[in-house]
């Protein structure tokens, strides 16, 4: 299988954001920043370092600043040249994929991950494709590969279904997908099966699978059925799951630090982690920082 086999990511942008309101009722939760990006774009700066080509971001309604954000913005480039603040359009130009990259598809009824990547089943060729949940943004180890591009080159190896896992407490493992580990080697390993928020005391493991997937068109299968799950929602991992045997499945333990900024602590906690790293605020940020913690005791 060819290196870098795995071209296009699917990136559910459509949901309603309500852990945030009032702050999402007129913005899209994916176009919050952390220090300077949108959430959305750490993670299409995640795909295209790990060679992804094309994008199909399934939407809903109140979703077209995103949109916006990934063209062209031929007013506020002309005033900023006109500046002399050519570095600042230059980076402005450099987020944006090449004409033709990026496609949009709506999700109607908001029933669930699985859901929405069946919704982007007529987008896709009879090939792997990555999916990345936005909320959450992995920042690599210093000098290493980002978490996609870890799952892309253990799928050049394996093929198949790759996944993305951490472990989490034990009592947190209701609030995500769990697997069965099986095989080890190294930060590789085999998938023997997997549950949707299990209670702690039905939990095969505590590893969970956290917002980055390589998988096969052979999931719609399943998703085609309709299968409600857990929640009342088409589950992607019972998806995975029922394709257990019939090929490859894999997890990848990837190196790096993950954010759910799905969540409030999550979303200030990566704003403190990135804003420490900005070479331009992070002596301000450290500064702040230990004044606040000082003053609250």
């Amino acid at each position: 299988m060819a290196s870098g086999s795995v071209k296009t990511a699917i990136l559910p942008v459509g949901g309603l954001g309500s852990r945030f309101l009032p702050a999402t009722k007129a913005m899209p939760k994916e176009m919050l920043t952390v220090v300077d990006k949108p959430l959305v774009q750490y993670a299409v700066d995640e795909a295209r370092a790990a060679g992804i080509e094309n994008f199909i971001f399934v939407t809903g309604r109140g979703k077209a600043a995103i949109e916006d954000h990934f063209d062209h913005s031929f007013e506020l480039e002309h005033t900023l040249a006109d500046r002399g603040k050519n570095s600042t359009v230059e980076n402005m130009r450099s987020i944006m994929p090449e004409p033709g990259q990026i496609a949009y598809v709506r999700q109607q009824d908001p029933l669930g991950l699985g859901h929405a990547i069946w919704c982007a089943r007529h987008m896709l060729r009879d090939e792997a494709f990555a999916v990345l949940l936005p909320d959450i943004i992995i920042d690599p180890v210093a000098g290493g590969d980002g978490c996609l591009k870890q799952l892309v080159d253990a799928h050049d190896d394996f093929g198949g279904i790759v996944l993305a896992v951490e472990e989490v407490p034990r009592e947190r493992v209701s609030s995500y997908g769990i697997i069965d580990p099986g095989k080890t080697t190294g930060n590789r390993l085999e998938i023997r099966g997997m549950v949707e928020k299990p209670s702690a005391y039905e939990a095969p493991s505590n590893l969970c699978i956290t917002g980055r997937y390589i998988l096969s068109t052979e999931i719609f299968d399943f998703l085609d059925k309709g299968v409600r799950g857990a929640g009342g929602e088409i589950q992607l991992t019972d998806a995975i799951a029922d394709n257990l045997g019939k090929m490859p499945i894999h997890g990848v333990r990837f190196s790096g630090r993950r954010f759910d900024c799905g969540s409030k602590e999550g979303f200030v906690a990566a704003n403190l982690h990135f804003g420490l790293k900005h070479p331009e605020i992070a002596e301000k940020v450290k500064r702040t920082a230990t004044e606040i913690m000082q003053q609250q005791g």
